[in-house]
């Protein structure tokens, strides 16, 4: 009989993070960093879509003035910016972590 290994995949985590931030830490057994990633990913997500928004608006001309057009493509720059770069760690991590544990 041959022993079941229970160790986590590293490509499997990456894979997981990429799909969403996050679920590769939870698959590597590390709950609450994944749920804080999910809860990061989620603020940054809702960062870039104000911003989209502040855009949007001034462009259909139902704002206006240039402070909304600054304040709306900052935005969306520090958020489109935040989602990348959590991204990248959350694959990253995933993947590390799980060699780590073989």
């Amino acid at each position: 009989m041959t022993q079941q290994n229970n160790l986590p995949h590293p490509g499997l985590a990456a894979v997981f993070s990429f799909i969403f931030n996050g679920l590769g830490q939870i698959y590597n057994g590390q709950i609450g960093k994944g749920l804080f990633i999910i809860f990061i990913s989620a603020l940054n997500m809702l960062v870039f879509f104000v911003g989209s928004l502040l855009i949007g608006l001034w462009l259909l001309g139902k704002v206006k003035g240039i402070a909304i057009v600054f304040l709306g493509t900052s935005l969306f720059i520090v958020g489109l910016s935040l989602i990348c770069v959590v991204g990248i760690f959350s694959i990253y991590d995933a993947y590390k972590v799980a060699i780590e544990k073989k």
